[in-house]
């Protein structure tokens, strides 16, 4: 059996059709939320899955996704304008 992992979820996304596409996408995989920020338990597997449902829906251009592992040695995955940094191994910073 997969291990499943803490991971957050986040987003900016400027245009309202394109931010309920990507709601839509979060509500069917049952993922508790406060506005654009999501906590979830994935497996790799099912975070990759996740990632690139989402990364279909956004406009590069004007848009941020972020997918953090909630343990310091896991990868951020951006797409858009967001950039992940890592400060002290467990701040991240999303514009």
């Amino acid at each position: 059996m997969a291990k499943v992992r803490p991971i957050v979820v986040a987003y900016d996304i400027s245009k309202n059709k394109i931010r309920s596409r990507v709601r839509k996408i979060l509500r069917e995989w049952n993922l508790s939320n406060q506005k654009s920020v999501y906590e979830c338990r994935l497996t790799r597997a099912q975070a990759e899955e996740l990632f690139l449902q989402l990364s279909h829906e956004i406009d590069n251009k004007t848009d941020n996704l972020l997918m953090a592992w909630l343990e310091p040695r896991r990868q951020i995955l951006t797409r858009g304008l967001g950039k992940a940094t890592s400060m002290g191994k467990k701040l991240f910073y999303v514009p």
